[in-house]
């Protein structure tokens, strides 16, 4: 097991297609991704801020920066967790995604609390991953 770190969040990914938003003849694949994020440190800190980075199939990358999550920017007590869900779409059947969010704790310790590469496939497929 793994010491604990006083400044730590776990992300997890919980990607899934969604066929009834998509046209793959257009083409549009769109995904839903479920992210829970937990407090796995020792102090209190604040989600502030996220990175994506989203590849599709042909290899074309996009970045994406903001604020917060879905409108909120959660501050944990160890052990807390908040869960969200969000959507990409895609140009291609497949693609990958991955990045990281910015905390800040209370005593203003910054840290990333990084998501693991997880897989979109609109084939049923898609990947989930964790990061511990």
């Amino acid at each position: 097991m793994w010491p604990m770190s006083r400044y730590q969040f776990t992300c997890e990914a919980e990607p899934q297609y969604v066929p009834e938003q998509s046209d793959p003849q257009a083409p549009l694949y769109l995904f839903a991704y479920t992210i829970t994020i937990r407090n796995s440190g020792e102090v209190a800190a604040q989600l502030v801020a996220r990175h994506w980075e989203i590849e599709d199939a042909r290899g074309q990358t996009q970045q994406v920066d903001g604020l917060g999550v879905v409108g909120h920017q959660p501050l944990l007590q160890p052990g807390q967790s908040f869960r969200y869900s969000s959507s990409v779409p895609l140009r291609t059947p497949m693609g990958l995604m991955s990045g990281h969010f910015f905390c800040v704790a209370v005593d203003g310790q910054r840290f990333e609390a990084p998501v693991a590469a997880f897989v979109l496939r609109a084939d049923g497929e898609a990947g989930r991953s964790s990061l511990h």
